[in-house]
């Protein structure tokens, strides 16, 4: 092979294929290496595949509530096959589609596992099964794999009693009965899909709370909200062994607890993927099992970059593909750094959650003298007219002193696409109220931020 780029890209997901195009537009040579398919674990078994799924259970809990809407029909009745083919197409569909955008480009896509073999004539070298290429910087996008924890009955059982995100994705049929062990995002995720398709679901949760990170407020609501449904949840909850019978688990009020399930879905965590990428042929200094960057994405060794999971810094899409963008922009000569503090974060249950920013909590943690403005997502006139089965909640913490916006926690549907206002609010230092000085449409749900 022996050819020699500008910039070669290790990893194919939403960093790594965005950055291919961003790099190309500027007229540099860009090679892309991805040993499975393009788009990653996001576009392939994670975001995308997974709120198909997750809007077909929001079509079902619709037309199971049909009635508060004055409408009469049939009770749903999910069909999993044509689910679970509905979501197969939308994904070949996307990374068919990133795979001729990326050709349009004049990307090179190399299908193959590329490492990292030291520097020959200040050019990285890359190493593949079938020879060997040079750039000039490298961009790392290596993403991640999912946590197996070293509980006993967990890794025997897995495809069988036990089953991982990815393993879900394409199941042959609904469980009846499904414990999930994590109730983290997407845990929380999968435990909506699964209750809406009218699986008995239980959530396990080592935490206090589920969703570990995001506002106390919000969650109690979403706990609250699905136990009505019927989940169970069991927090501040160690799960101590797996078996095809159940899991046996550990709280304060039960040392030795056993819950009868006869499938479980670990959920607990991603992991960065840095083993195989030749790292210490250069001595890349590392973070516990994440590769280290400073703001300019640029590792220890210079012209060497990392971006997405594979930095663990905010292991999400959307951060991914801005900190490549930061990555190419450095290497193409635009100073540029990463900024953190308005990456906004979702769960795409029915209700949806998002928030961005500061919570309250971490701006008392931080002694900083704070507003916070909430309201139920009822003060929209859309949101009540669309909205038989949630009150919701949008909460803004504020800096007393400037009205600045340093924060936002939402609960209802839309405040996915809603928490993007919050986010621009707070990357160009935009108050309250001249936020609310904007004219949104009427009606629409985020009017509710003219409420506050």
């Amino acid at each position: 092979m022996d050819q020699e780029f500008d910039i070669a890209i290790i990893g194919g997901g939403p960093a790594g294929y965005n950055a291919a195009e961003s790099a190309s537009k500027t007229g540099k040579s860009v090679v892309l290496f991805e040993k499975n398919e393009l788009g990653g674990v996001c576009l392939n078994v994670g975001c995308i595949p997974t709120k198909a799924l997750l809007f077909s259970a929001k079509v079902l809990d619709y037309t199971s509530n049909a009635g508060k809407y004055g409408i009469d029909c049939l009770p749903g009745s999910p069909q999993s096959a044509r689910i679970f083919a509905r979501k197969n197409k939308i994904v070949k569909k996307l990374t068919g589609a990133v795979s001729l955008k990326l050709r349009n480009c004049g990307v090179t896509v190399i299908k193959a596992q590329a490492r990292l073999d030291g520097k020959e004539n200040d050019l990285f070298r890359i190493s593949v099964q079938d020879g060997t290429c040079f750039a000039r910087n490298v961009l790392l996008c290596s993403g991640s794999e999912t946590v197996i924890p070293p509980i006993p009955g967990l890794k025997e059982g897995l495809g069988s009693y036990v089953l991982t995100s990815d393993m879900a994705l394409n199941l042959n049929s609904i469980p009846q009965e499904i414990a999930i062990i994590g109730g983290g995002v997407i845990g929380m995720e999968f435990a909506s899909f699964f209750c809406s398709m009218g699986s008995k679901v239980t959530v396990i949760e080592m935490a206090q709370q589920i969703l570990p990170g995001f506002d106390s407020e919000l969650t109690d609501y979403l706990q609250k909200t699905y136990s009505k449904k019927g989940v169970r949840f069991m927090t501040a909850t160690r799960v101590t062994a797996v078996s095809p019978s159940g899991i046996s688990y550990s709280s304060d009020s039960e040392p030795q607890g056993f819950l009868e399930t006869p499938v479980s879905l670990v959920s607990v965590g991603r992991r960065p993927n840095a083993t195989a990428l030749g790292l210490d042929t250069l001595n890349v200094e590392m973070d516990r099992a994440a590769v280290k960057v400073g703001l300019d994405m640029q590792t220890n060794v210079p012209g060497l970059f990392a971006a997405g999971d594979v930095t663990a810094l905010s292991m999400l899409a959307h951060s991914a593909i801005a900190q490549a963008q930061v990555a190419i922009d450095n290497m193409c000569g635009t100073k540029s750094i990463m900024q953190y503090n308005a990456i906004p974060g979702v769960v795409y249950t029915n209700p949806e959650i998002a928030q961005i920013g500061l919570t309250q909590a971490n701006a008392v943690a931080k002694g900083l003298d704070i507003d916070v403005r909430k309201l139920p997502m009822t003060y929209s006139g859309r949101f009540q007219a669309e909205n038989e089965m949630e009150n919701g909640l949008c909460k803004v913490v504020l800096d007393r002193r400037t009205n600045l916006i340093l924060g936002a926690q939402m609960c209802g549907n839309m405040c996915s696409e809603i928490i993007s206002v919050i986010g621009v609010a707070i990357k160009f230092g935009i108050t309250l109220p001249q936020l609310q000085q904007t004219i949104f449409p009427h009606p629409s749900v985020t009017e509710i931020l003219k409420e506050l």
